[in-house]
């Protein structure tokens, strides 16, 4: 521990659905937020099946089914009621608002201090039971931390005091060194993209994250000016997240057939490996990320333009959502006016055709780090050293 010789660990137990093995940003970001408060607390995690064989160095894992939910939710609260019997915790933290209800119950139960991390669909989901049981809990929860300066907006919509709301950015690992050149090109030579200019979009296939109109409305042009043009796609269409409308591979790849550009995109599914998704960030050239504004379904931050610029890759992305964080304009990226796709193209071309400076697209996502934001975390549950 890195505490003062005089001082007791505070005790952290974190309730969450999202945690490794299944695959996202909230599953990485929830990992991490364990792993850096297990550097200055004492950190228990009820999790889903299967998290406890990924789970970080010094945090202890009780598991609960993934599926159903009410089962999750029934067995992580019994669980959770365990703990404080036998544990007693200090904060009981919601690592999504799917389980703030639980978070806040247990602390009233445990006479513990209750928190949630909160992405914008936490809060915008448009389900009448989610809106009328689990949003009120928001409020009454002692601190509330959200992913970006849109979501506080729209938190502070919902109900949720000023006084208890702060803005911890998510993180990123960055890499130790860049990937050798003969990985890229051997990542190039498997995938048929020697002499090719590749465009890379990473991230679940779903309805907001609009690969599927990029294809239609953009990529046309693109490969019009530039015919060498690929682009790689990295992800699936979910299978386990709430709410979320997908975009099948199937259907992207219709449209791309459809529109005249079938040969120029490829689909590497997910990739689990960090060397051989490092591989693929390295051997790019632009990241494009155009993600639509769906009410009701915000894009919370952003995380992947985050992992891009910690390889040096551009991102070129719509201005929605919490992006405007995770994108700096004209260091990390540009951002576009929402749904111009016309633009979105030009700026994909300019990215595509001028050479940027990778060590400063870097140095952008090195503020991000994820100790970064472990101290936020830290400072926004008043957690001292």
């Amino acid at each position: 521990m890195w505490l003062m010789p005089d001082h007791k660990p505070r005790k952290i137990l974190i309730i969450t659905r999202n945690l490794p093995p299944m695959v996202g940003g909230m599953e990485r970001l929830n990992w991490h937020m364990a792993d850096e408060l297990a550097k200055y607390a004492d950190v228990r995690v009820i999790g889903p099946r299967g998290s406890a064989a990924q789970k970080p160095v010094n945090v202890h894992i009780t598991e609960a089914p993934l599926k159903p939910l009410p089962v999750f939710l029934i067995i992580a609260f019994i669980k959770g009621l365990w703990t404080i019997v036998r544990w007693w915790p200090d904060t009981i933290l919601a690592g999504s608002g799917l389980t703030a209800p639980l978070a806040w119950l247990l602390g009233k139960l445990g006479r513990a201090s209750s928190a949630a991390y909160l992405h914008g669909f936490d809060i915008t989901v448009n389900h009448a039971i989610y809106r009328k049981l689990w949003r009120p809990t928001f409020k009454w929860l002692d601190h509330v931390i959200v992913n970006s300066t849109p979501t506080r907006q729209l938190a502070v919509e919902a109900g949720v005091s000023e006084a208890r709301l702060s803005i911890v950015f998510p993180g990123v690992s960055l890499p130790a060194a860049p990937q050798p050149a003969e990985r890229i090109a051997a990542f190039r030579e498997k995938h048929g993209l020697v002499g090719k200019k590749i465009l890379l979009s990473v991230g679940r296939l779903t309805t907001r994250k609009g690969l599927r109109e990029f294809v239609e409305l953009s990529l046309p042009a693109v490969v019009n000016a530039e015919p060498d043009v690929m682009l790689v796609v990295v992800g699936e269409a979910p299978q386990n997240s709430l709410g979320a409308g997908i975009q099948t591979v199937e259907s992207i790849q219709t449209a791309a057939a459809k529109a005249g550009v079938g040969a120029n995109i490829i689909f590497l599914g997910v990739i689990t490996d960090l060397t051989e998704l490092s591989t693929t960030y390295e051997a790019a050239d632009v990241h494009v990320f155009p993600v639509r504004h769906i009410p009701n379904d915000p894009e919370g931050f952003g995380m992947v333009a985050l992992e891009a610029a910690a390889h040096g890759l551009p991102t070129v992305a719509f201005a929605t959502g919490g992006i405007i964080d995770a994108v700096k304009a004209e260091e990390s990226g540009v951002l576009v006016e929402n749904m111009n796709y016309e633009e979105l193209t030009q700026k994909t071309l300019l990215f595509l055709q001028q050479i940027r400076s990778r060590k400063t697209i870097a140095d952008f996502a090195s503020s991000f780090a994820w100790k970064h934001f472990g101290s936020g975390i830290r400072s926004s549950l008043e957690i001292t050293r």
